[in-house]
């Protein structure tokens, strides 16, 4: 008997598991959402363009190999000219180095006549050095610091839209929770009107009661029952409206339903309620402001005349070949080249513009900031005073609800009539639906106030930058 009795306990097991459905909570909604919101996602793309952007500018820094090769098969001359020759651009100077081989055979025309080497070919090494323009900073070392900035933004950026999403999906959520609070409250007082009226229909029939008493009860229902009707399309709305950050493993979105709703409507606190400190929109406005400062330097760098130091080494090798002994042996050459642009009108009006964006965004910067002072101070004048109203709000639901116990217990002992009774019990809900729109004010104040701190850690996100 033991066996089949385990057996059966067994297959009950999974549909045991499956009816216990536990409370949607305000943290599990925020971590789908931060994982599988549509404007993250979006925003995570972004970041990953600007990283194309800059894997793309440090390609000016790749080391080029260049092969030349060239036979005379027609004509008087019979010369076969063969270079390799690798580039690798400084880091840290606007030059180069280079090396490379070359041979030839036969004979080249007087005007080619630097194309002769020895049997074996000349290898050649030499760098090119930036001694005034582009010495600091050049064009590709510029692009590749404005790029990174751009990794910047586009990281600070998305870490501004995460903020913005999670703080309304806390908000969402808070609607959410409070219309199907409210939907409740509208049930319970209408199933207690549908149970009153059972009883007064048995009273009438026993004559204990006037037949416009169950007129009246009916009356009562049916208003109840509309504002059941108006709470159900509000929580169907707010629960589809949560459905956009609320999704699964796949990122489908998934619609809540009245089971998964919490007894009492959770609060909302921010974990930072002082000024904000690091607001990733105004350290966007920095990162810009880098770039601006990156492009005025390249423009004052185009101002400078251009000054070039050129060093090369070279060494034939093997027998004298056609060209004769002028090839043999080591070479050395250095030179030097200046170039000094006159009138300039290219950088001057880089410099301006340039100088105008950066005069831009500082006062654009300061701005921001006293916008969210202002903003953050306005936002806890309004949480203080929610935090008031629902204190008070709690104060008369408790009493109204005092009230209509009373009078509960006065009509059951016949010292009450149905409609006294009726309004004691519509203030008691009443009251109890004002509590929960004021402690939902309460709470999404304190979403507006985590929101403008830029509280990660109260909205679900890693206290600190987003990787």
């Amino acid at each position: 008997m033991i066996r089949p009795i385990l057996l059966f306990l067994a297959l009950l097991w999974p549909v045991a598991a499956a009816a216990q459905v536990t409370p949607l909570t305000l943290n599990e909604v925020l971590a789908t959402s931060a994982l599988q919101a549509p404007q993250i996602v979006e925003a995570m793309a972004r970041v990953r363009q600007a990283e194309g952007r800059a894997l793309s500018a440090e390609g000016a820094f790749d080391t080029v190999f260049d092969v030349d090769a060239q036979s005379r098969v027609l004509g008087y001359y019979s010369g076969t000219y063969l270079e390799g020759k690798a580039t690798r651009p400084l880091t840290g100077n606007g030059g180069q180095l280079y090396g490379g081989y070359r041979v030839s055979t036969g004979s080249f025309p007087i005007y080619e006549d630097k194309a002769y080497t020895d049997r074996l070919g000349e290898l050649k090494i030499g760098g090119l050095f930036s001694l005034l323009r582009d010495n600091a900073i050049d064009e590709r070392r510029g692009r590749i610091a404005i790029a990174a900035r751009d990794i910047d933004a586009a990281r600070l950026e998305r870490e501004m839209v995460a903020i913005g999403v999670q703080a309304r999906a806390a908000a969402t959520y808070q609607n959410w929770a409070a219309a199907g609070l409210r939907l409740k409250a509208y049930q319970s007082l209408l199933d207690l009107a549908e149970l009153r009226r059972a009883g007064i229909a048995r009273q009438v029939q026993l004559g204990a009661r006037p037949a416009i008493l169950l007129t009246e009860a009916d009356t009562n229902i049916v208003r109840r029952r509309a504002l059941v009707v108006r709470s159900e399309q509000e929580y169907a709305a707010a629960a589809n409206a949560l459905s956009f950050f609320y999704r699964g493993d796949d990122g489908e979105r998934l619609v809540p339903g009245p089971e998964r709703l919490p007894a009492a409507l959770p609060g909302f606190r921010s974990t930072r309620p002082g000024q904000p400190t690091d607001r990733p929109d105004v350290r966007t406005l920095s990162a810009r402001l880098a770039q601006s400062e990156l492009k005025l330097a390249l423009a004052e760098n185009e101002l400078k005349p251009r000054l070039d130091l050129r060093g090369e080494l070279a060494y034939d090798v093997g027998p004298t070949g056609r060209g004769g002994k002028s090839r043999d042996g080591e070479e050395a050459i250095v030179g030097v080249r200046l170039t000094v642009p006159l009138q300039r009108r290219s950088a001057k009006g880089k410099i301006a513009e340039a100088r105008a964006e950066i005069d831009g965004l500082r006062t654009r910067q300061q701005l921001v900031r006293e916008q969210i002072a202002v903003e953050v101070k306005g936002i806890a004048i309004a949480v203080d005073g929610a935090a008031k109203a629902a204190r008070l709000a709690a104060e008369e639901a408790a009493l109204a609800a005092d009230l209509a116990a009373a009078e509960r217990r006065r009509f059951d002992l016949g010292a009450s009539d149905f409609f006294l009774l009726n309004m004691r019990e519509e203030a008691a809900t009443d009251a109890g639906v004002r509590l929960l729109d004021a402690q939902a004010r309460a709470a999404l104040a304190g979403v507006d106030l985590a929101g403008a701190t830029a509280d990660r850690a109260a909205l679900g996100l890693p206290d600190g930058p987003l990787p």
